[in-house]
């Protein structure tokens, strides 16, 4: 086998890294944003009972980091409308087919 062989210039031109696709649902980013909201506003929250002295805003931060978390899956994996959808679904007089 000859270096000849093995180089594939047009097979790699022929990719396309740089194309633009919808984000799909990858279950752990989803993971990872819960995850990660819930350790980090869980634990600003505890520091900041033992800098206080209070003991509830480790709960807060809990559930801060957790509905911050929901909210950033939600806002990533959205699919948006296709407005091409739309147009294919209109009839010929221009009402939407059920």
């Amino acid at each position: 086998m000859t270096q000849r062989d093995c180089y594939a210039p047009t097979a790699m031109a022929q990719q396309d890294p740089a194309r633009d696709t919808p984000a799909t649902g990858d279950p752990w980013h989803a993971f990872g944003y819960l995850v990660s909201g819930v350790a980090f506003y869980g634990l600003l929250g505890w520091l900041a009972d033992r800098w206080l002295g209070t003991s509830f805003l480790v709960a807060v931060g809990i559930l801060f980091g957790a509905v911050l978390g929901v909210y950033m899956t939600w806002s990533r994996f959205k699919q948006e409308p296709d407005p091409d959808a739309a147009a294919r679904k209109k009839n010929a007089t221009n009402q939407e087919l059920p």
